[in-house]
Parts: C-alpha cells; sequence; structure tokens
C-alpha cells in the first residue's frame, strides 16, 4: 500500500534516518508542550494550529523511520495518506478533519476554534505523540 503512495507520488523513497527521526520527536514535543501553555493564554486558534503541526511531525517521525518522506507536492495529504495504512483509518480521519479545519483559521476566519476543540485537539495531539512514539520503540 505504501508502494501505491509512492508511485502516485504522495511520498518518496529515502534510507531510514534516525536523526531526522528524533528531530521530528523534538519538534512535536516542543509543539505539543507550546500549545499546552498558549491553551492558557486563551489563544484557541493558534493552541489548535500548533497541535496540528506537532500531530504532522509526529507522523514525519513515523515516515522517517519507515524509509518515506513525503513529496513536496501535497505532503498533507500525503502525511494523511499515509497515517491512514500505517496507523489506521480512524487516525487519518481525525488528522484530516483538523488539517481541514487548521487551513480555515489560518487562512480564512479568524476565531474559528473553540476553547473545547483546542482543548481536544492538544490531547489527540498528545495520544498521537505517545502512539507514535510507542510504534517507534516496539520496532
Amino acid at each position: 500500500m505504501l508502494d501505491n503512495l509512492e508511485k502516485e507520488g504522495y511520498i518518496k523513497k529515502l534510507s531510514p534516518d534516525f536523526r531526522r527521526v528524533q528531530n521530528s520527536l523534538s519538534l512535536a514535543r516542543r509543539d505539543v508542550d507550546t500549545a499546552m501553555r498558549i491553551l492558557d493564554e486563551s489563544d484557541y486558534d493558534w493552541a489548535f494550529n500548533i497541535s496540528y503541526n506537532s500531530m504532522l511531525q509526529s507522523i514525519r517521525a513515523l515516515m522517517f523511520n519507515r524509509g518515506y518522506r513525503p513529496s513536496s507536492k501535497n505532503s498533507h495529504i500525503a502525511v494523511v495518506k499515509f497515517t491512514e495504512i500505517v496507523l489506521g483509518k480512524d487516525y487519518s480521519i481525525c488528522l484530516d478533519r483538523i488539517r481541514r479545519k487548521r487551513h480555515r483559521a489560518v487562512y480564512d476566519l479568524t476565531g474559528t476554534i473553540s476553547k473545547s476543540e483546542a482543548h481536544h485537539v492538544v490531547k489527540m495531539a498528545v495520544k498521537l505523540l505517545n502512539k507514535v512514539e510507542n510504534e517507534l520503540e516496539s520496532n
């Protein structure tokens, strides 16, 4: 199935790179920590956006570990499609919904993210980061 993503141009093959894995995990941790701090300041749009970025970095760590990277074209979609194959449809649906909402919050309307949405997405980012770290430890 990953071969299909590669043929469709969503991902590119590369050698597994432990340094890139660790860097992406560090970015994911940094972003989720920042999102938690921003929640306290009631900046829900940015807490949501930074949580999404944490999720993106978590999946990128998994991609680098498996010897892939997203292509430069449609890289966010590539991460969603990779997520579906590797972690399952529940994770990819969640990530895609957050991706779409984030797009609107960044490019279209300010103040679109509620307090409960922001808190939920921060929790999801932590959950995904833990899931990816567990996946990496078991390999």
